[in-house]
């Protein structure tokens, strides 16, 4: 991270304004996922208060098979929305049946790891990339349209405008090969900027934090 800032003295302001950022690491495999996949084109806030009531509804174990078993009606009746049902029971499928395997996916590179992520059914780049930074601790992956690093790397450049996705992730090329350590910074200084109100995320490799 040090020498990340010593390289950009917008991500050097950001250590110094507001200290180190948190990891925000979260454990390998489907729990996760199902958590990502939850929380595109919401509040982080709404996301975690519904999987609460999955975690509860599984009593602790959200596993594809526990997740297979009542199909989407168990998650449709806890208030996930009928697509994200359909992506999360899926996912469970493809886990259970072998057709994915998340340890192989923990093994390839970065590259690899995500175009595996994304050929799954409400996985696109942006829970790709997440799952992948925050999951797998790669150092060098950067989430593909999320409104609170675009909103965030606005602020630090003194942009007029919010960058497009496609924009935001070729300025980020400068920050390789810890462009998830600049991620990281972002997301602290948009959220420390804001007494902490969670960003709004969206995955535009489903529907368009």
């Amino acid at each position: 991270m040090h020498e990340l800032a010593a390289r950009d003295r917008r991500l050097a302001r950001i250590f110094d304004e507001f200290g180190p950022p948190p990891l925000w690491a979260r454990p390998r495999g489907f729990p996760t996922l199902v958590r990502i996949i939850l929380e595109q084109q919401v509040s982080l806030a709404s996301a975690a208060a519904l999987y609460a009531k999955l975690d509860l509804h599984f009593e602790g174990e959200v596993t594809p098979a526990r997740v297979l078993a009542p199909g989407e009606a168990a998650l449709l009746s806890l208030g996930v929305t009928r697509q994200k049902a359909r992506y999360v029971v899926g996912l469970a499928a493809q886990l259970e049946s072998g057709a994915l395997s998340l340890d192989r996916v923990a093994r390839m590179p970065d590259a690899a790891a995500g175009a595996t992520l994304v050929q799954i059914p409400g996985i696109g780049p942006w829970t790709a990339g997440v799952y992948l930074l925050m999951a797998l601790r790669r150092p060098d992956v950067w989430p593909p349209g999320d409104l609170g690093l675009h909103k965030s790397m606005a602020e630090i450049r003194g942009l007029s405008a919010v960058p497009t996705s496609d924009a935001a992730a070729a300025f980020a090329m400068r920050w390789r090969p810890w462009r998830a350590v600049a991620a990281r910074l972002l997301w602290h200084s948009y959220l420390s900027r804001r007494a902490h109100r969670p960003p709004r995320t969206r995955d535009p490799g489903v529907a368009g934090l």
